[in-house]
């Protein structure tokens, strides 16, 4: 009896081997989870796309986060609502059921943005948009600084340990670009990409971008959006994103969970190619590069950094203590990223409890349902919202 117990588990190992030889796949599967709710062009169109990722890749195994579906694919949990698909997610996550997750639709914490990934239309090179969704600080400078620290850990995530960086010539370009040679002088390895243009310097155009003259290309998040909507969708007239790899995983210093994100518009290539971006991510262990980056730019003088340039550029704003802390379920939009603190702060001089965020569409102040009528008076007389 036990040396056919014996036999039969050789015959088990053998066959995990030949099975392994066969398709190119040692080891666990990395699992990626995705909600399927939210698409403009519906759960199908998601399952699609998880359909394609999981039939491509031997490596990952897709797990979906939703209604029940007709597809050979498991449903991990089920659910109609995608408010409860974003809490069964992080669940999932926290747990080690799944090693990471694609959504849309998802408010990051401030601190927090995505770096998304695409294929440029010039030379058909890969490159990386820091960032995309999401945002770094509410200081614009401060949060594009952090922003090549984001692209950074992606790039090394993905297995580019020595990624070329540039930074896109808009609003305060020069000064992202003399607080980061400040970062490398000081002994942060940064390894600064070459223009295209005949007056060269790591400030790139246009022509930059389309040709992808730096494996990370360093902007605002919002510009990094729009962006990512352009590469994503020229080839369709812009309602259906085609093409790359979706707006990509949040990363933060103390982020602990790799969720990326997909849009509203994502077809599902681009679904396909979100799961293997965050499947990537996961193996190669960004939320420990992420930790890693930051210890050694902190190191280099980051924080010091990032004093100057927002004492800088802002002046000394006046304390204001936060009231008593509740549950904050709405969300008020159409305030200035440059404007969030204060717009906080004078709803905490009002008496109302506040947080800041950032929506699928911008930036947001969260309130409590009571107080959001207040709220919106108050941010309009104050000049914050029209």
């Amino acid at each position: 009896m036990a040396n056919k117990e014996a036999k039969k588990k050789v015959a088990n190992v053998f066959n995990q081997v030949a099975d392994a030889i066969e398709t190119g796949q040692f080891g666990a599967k990395t699992k990626v989870g995705i909600t399927t709710l939210g698409s403009e062009h519906g759960v199908e169109e998601i399952v699609k796309g998880a359909e394609m990722a999981h039939n491509k890749h031997q490596d990952l195994e897709v797990k979906l986060i939703g209604p029940d579906v007709d597809t050979e694919l498991s449903v991990i949990y089920e659910t109609d609502c995608e408010e409860t698909a974003h809490d069964k997610m992080e669940e999932l996550l926290q747990a080690g059921k799944i090693d990471a997750c694609v959504t849309n639709h998802f408010n990051f914490p401030i601190g927090v943005s995505t770096v998304g990934r695409v294929v440029t239309p010039g030379l058909g090179r890969e490159m990386l948009l820091a960032t995309s969704t999401g945002s770094s600080a509410t200081n614009r400078i401060t949060a594009m600084v952090k922003n090549a620290i984001y692209g950074i850990t992606a790039a090394k995530a993905l297995g580019n340990e020595n990624p070329s960086v540039g930074i896109l010539n808009v609003d305060g370009a020069r000064q992202v670009e003399q607080a980061l040679k400040e970062l490398k002088d000081n002994g942060y390895e940064i390894n600064f990409s070459e223009t295209v243009r005949a007056d060269g310097g790591c400030v790139m155009r246009g022509n930059d971008l389309l040709q992808g003259s730096a494996d990370i290309m360093v902007t605002d998040t919002l510009t990094g959006n729009l962006l990512m909507k352009v590469f994503g969708a020229f080839t369709t007239g812009g309602s259906y994103e085609s093409l790359g790899y979706g707006y990509g995983p949040g990363v933060g210093e103390d982020y602990d969970q790799i969720i990326n994100i997909i849009s509203r518009a994502s077809g599902a290539p681009v679904i396909a190619g979100a799961i293997r971006y965050a499947a990537d991510a996961a193996q190669g262990e960004l939320t420990k590069v992420a930790q890693q980056e930051f210890k050694a730019a902190k190191d280099a003088g980051l924080e010091e950094i990032i004093e100057d340039i927002e004492s800088s550029n802002s002046a000394a704003e006046e304390e204001v203590s936060a009231p008593p802390a509740k549950t904050v379920d709405e969300e008020i939009s159409g305030i200035d990223i440059l404007t969030l603190d204060d717009a906080k702060a004078a709803l905490w001089k009002e008496g109302i409890y506040a947080e800041t965020g950032m929506g699928c569409t911008g930036p947001v102040v969260m309130v409590a349902s009571e107080d959001e009528e207040e709220a919106m008076e108050i941010l309009t007389d104050e000049g914050f919202i029209g």
